[in-house]
């Protein structure tokens, strides 16, 4: 029996378990100590007793038979702590799961071992809070792995599972991603329901996971998609994603090549290694680079006030008086919000959303596909907040985002995969679509990932 996790993708694993190479009990006991030998900090509960009584029962015929998966802290699942990775509900605990956790375990045949950390309620994109401190990057420790879905990031591309639960309200899926070397997708709105309970509006956020591979995206639409009630905005079921992938005609598809998306401020090292990514895709796909001008409109307070009014139906009469447990960004955010917010504010947030949405739909008038960079440089130090971080201007606070938010603001789909590292850290290449297609844009990784493979597991690992 092998005491290190397996280093492959979720499908292989399987594979694995079905010719008998191994078994999920083995699995399991793996990744359980990997986890404590781990100084990544990518956990913060873990459920030994359940994941074994799971592993034990597990069936590999099922689509994630067996597999450990880690979920991200700001999904509920009932019994665990429910934080949200936050000091005021340090003492909370999930009175119910999501309907993707409920999916995993019950079609996937998944065992949800433990939790992963996150930044305070999804809103930031660094890899610290003040509940579970510091989560580091298993390329290069003291770098952070973005966030909010920090701790699955850490957990998958560190080795100590192959996949894991996020969610991308902003970049939240495509940030750690493109920070870690792995593969990020964030489906057209709705694509996979995230009630119940399911908080409306701002009608940015989806949910997803931390992967390794594109075919383990698919794998994991096929068990988690479909339209469920209690999401009243979730998409109806497709069949097939991981059988058809690879399966369409990418020829002739018209590009455009962007690495700023016309606005971000990134570093050149960057850019250049998304051009250099973009090029080379469209040569194999056969797809036309076309020039068409990119401007979008800037959508960061937009963003920020339309998610903060449901942290503060969260929070309800705890604030203000919980202020000082909070990261200082998120009370400075809620305090902000309190002065600004009024009716005329809320009238210029729907017209730039809506403005948003047109820029957006007028640029794939013209191309089928959009390619730029994930993020605006490479991973920056861990330990730092984003009101106290200093370092270059593409990490500036309000930079962060510039190339993620959009296609939150819009709904489009938009998948990170890796490209030509800089300094020994991960450069994310971010591919965006129009609405549904979100299996072209699978297909369009997955050439990426056929013709310029990836590390699967950092390099140099502690695993």
């Amino acid at each position: 029996m092998s005491d290190t996790p397996w280093l492959g993708d979720a499908v292989s694993l399987v594979d694995a378990y079905r010719s008998g190479e191994r078994t999920p009990t083995e699995e399991l006991e793996a990744t359980i100590s990997a986890v404590e030998r781990s100084s990544l900090n990518a956990t913060t509960h873990l459920d030994l007793d359940t994941a074994r009584e799971q592993a034990r029962a597990a069936d590999p015929s099922q689509p994630f038979g067996g597999v450990p998966i880690a979920v991200k802290e700001l999904d509920p699942v009932k019994g665990w702590p429910y934080t949200e990775a936050s000091l005021v509900f340090a003492d909370r605990v999930a009175e119910y799961d999501s309907t993707m956790v409920t999916r995993l375990r019950e079609q996937g045949g998944g065992v949800l071992f433990g939790q992963t950390t996150a930044s305070e309620f999804g809103g930031l994109n660094i890899s610290i809070s003040k509940l579970h401190g510091v989560t580091h990057n298993p390329w290069q420790a003291g770098r952070t792995t973005g966030g909010s879905s920090a701790g699955s990031a850490a957990a998958v591309a560190g080795g100590l599972c192959t996949i894991a639960t996020g969610g991308d309200g902003g970049g939240s899926i495509r940030i750690p991603a493109g920070f870690c070397g792995l593969v990020g997708m964030k489906g057209t709105a709705g694509r996979i329901p995230r009630g119940p309970r399911t908080l409306i509006a701002p009608m940015t956020v989806v949910v997803g996971c931390m992967a390794r591979s594109v075919r383990d995206v698919c794998r994991w639409y096929d068990v988690t998609t479909g339209a469920d009630a209690r999401d009243p905005y979730s998409l109806p079921r497709i069949d097939g994603w991981e059988r058809d992938l690879g399966t369409r005609d990418l020829s002739g598809l018209r590009v455009a090549i962007v690495p700023t998306l016309g606005t971000a401020t990134v570093r050149d090292e960057v850019q250049q290694r998304v051009v250099a990514g973009g090029e080379a895709l469209a040569a194999d796909a056969g797809m036309k680079i076309v020039d068409t001008p990119v401007s979008l409109p800037p959508l960061d307070l937009t963003w920020a006030l339309g998610n903060l009014a449901g942290l503060k139906l969260e929070l309800g009469s705890r604030w203000p008086a919980c202020k000082d447990e909070l990261t200082g960004e998120i009370a400075f955010g809620l305090t902000m919000a309190e002065s600004m917010v009024n009716l005329e504010t809320v009238a210029q947030g729907e017209a730039a959303r809506t403005a948003a949405n047109e820029a957006m739909a007028a640029i794939f008038d013209e191309v089928d596909v959009l390619i730029c960079a994930t993020n605006p440089d490479v991973a920056f130090p861990a330990d730092v907040y984003l009101n106290t971080r200093v370092g270059s201007q593409q990490s500036d606070p309000g930079n962060n985002g510039a190339l993620t938010i959009p296609a939150n603001i819009s709904g489009n789909p938009a998948i990170s995969v890796p490209v030509e590292p800089f300094e020994g850290l991960p450069v994310g290449m971010q591919i965006i679509g129009r609405h549904h297609d979100d299996a072209l844009l699978l297909d369009l990784a997955r050439v990426v990932e056929r013709e310029r493979p990836w590390p699967l597991v950092a390099p140099g690992s502690p695993i």
